[in-house]
């Protein structure tokens, strides 16, 4: 893991604990991320981009609580930098800043495969029983 990601990790996964009892905020969050996802993501990053806004809404409504804390702090912590402007690299600067989100996004969802292998199941279930 590169020193970026490693500092990744830290400094927004402790950002993101103060997301994990405030709904409102949490909401906002997501909100705010969808609307930057509509006009930046890009190839797959916009696949995995969506699965997280998935997880992480249904886990913020109630609906799916089944996925360890520190991968949902993850998760966040991911959808945090993603919404930043200020990161590693600034969003301004075309290509750079959104390859950035990108290998956050990517290592995020590496790091929580297996939860998002289950939770793709569970909403799997639920589409079915509808």
């Amino acid at each position: 893991m590169a020193i970026h990601e490693k500092r990744f990790l830290k400094n927004y996964e402790s950002k993101a604990s103060e997301y994990l009892n405030d709904k409102e905020k949490a909401s906002n969050l997501l909100k705010k991320a969808m609307k930057k996802a509509d006009k930046k993501a890009i190839g797959d990053v916009w696949e995995n981009l969506q699965l997280l806004f998935q997880i992480f809404g249904d886990w913020t409504s109630g609906k799916y609580r089944t996925i360890p804390v520190k991968s949902i702090l993850m998760i966040i912590g991911g959808i945090l930098y993603f919404v930043s402007p200020i990161d590693a690299i600034t969003d301004f600067i075309p290509v750079a800043g959104l390859l950035d989100d990108a290998t956050i996004i990517g290592l995020v969802f590496r790091q929580v495969s297996s939860d998002l292998t289950l939770y793709k199941e569970w909403k799997q279930k639920e589409f079915l029983q509808e």
